[in-house]
């Protein structure tokens, strides 16, 4: 069944912290608002960078958050390329404006929430460097980011955010992402995600280690863990 949205709740499976740190087998973009006041994804603030940041629209409507890690491959979650035909707008942190269009031709999925989208053409940008084994711990601080809901509001998809936006959390542990997979838990800090968060990235000291699965949208979320399927994203997008 289609996940069109991060889950209401964690999955329930755990796994040992030593899975969350080993491996299993164009135009300028529009500048966001200024605020001294912390913006949401729900909570956080507006991200100043993100030449990575990948928008997709599933037949043209708003839907995940995802980044490009390579000249023709774009990472994001395996519940948000199941809506149909994808187009994704890159390196500007407005949604609407800026950066590069291109359209998604090929689909690969994992087992865990995790799904690669080969491009239509080949995107110069900076692309988001994937973390290894060991890249994260338990009670660090890392940044997730996304143009998700920006408030716990009826229909989330009538609340995101124009502008991407970040906010910092703290790694809880290992756990379960919305298909069972190896994934991230991290407690919320000054923000957490939320609907049209799914696919974006968690990143520690600016290298992407976790994709965004599920949220509680309060406290909790979960990010499939991209340092554990590293030998399969290699074979795939062969970085």
């Amino acid at each position: 069944m289609r996940i069109s949205r991060l889950a209401p709740a964690l999955a329930a499976a755990t796994v040992s912290v030593l899975a969350l740190l080993a491996p299993t087998a164009s135009a300028a973009p529009a500048a966001p608002p200024t605020t001294r006041a912390p913006q949401p994804i729900i909570g956080g603030g507006y991200a100043s960078s993100g030449p990575w940041a990948a928008r997709l629209y599933a037949n043209g409507q708003e839907s995940c958050s995802a980044t490009i890690i390579a000249p023709t491959w774009i990472l994001t979650a395996k519940h948000c390329v199941s809506g149909g035909s994808l187009s994704f707008r890159i390196g500007s942190l407005d949604q609407y404006s800026g950066g590069t269009t291109a359209n998604g031709v090929q689909i690969y999925t994992h087992s865990a929430d995790l799904a690669l989208v080969r491009l239509d053409r080949s995107v110069s940008t900076t692309y988001a460097t994937l973390g290894q084994p060991g890249t994260v711990r338990v009670g660090q601080s890392v940044q997730v980011y996304g143009w998700g809901a920006t408030s716990q509001c009826g229909s989330e998809i009538n609340c995101q955010s124009r502008y991407l936006k970040v906010a910092d959390v703290t790694v809880s542990g290992g756990c379960s992402d919305a298909y069972g997979g190896s994934a991230i838990c991290a407690s919320r800090g000054n923000g957490i995600t939320a609907g049209g968060d799914s696919g974006g990235p968690m990143m520690a000291g600016g290298v992407q280690v976790g994709v965004a699965s599920t949220s509680d949208r309060q406290s909790s979320t979960a990010y499939a863990n991209v340092t554990a399927y590293r030998s399969w994203i290699q074979s795939v997008a062969g970085v």
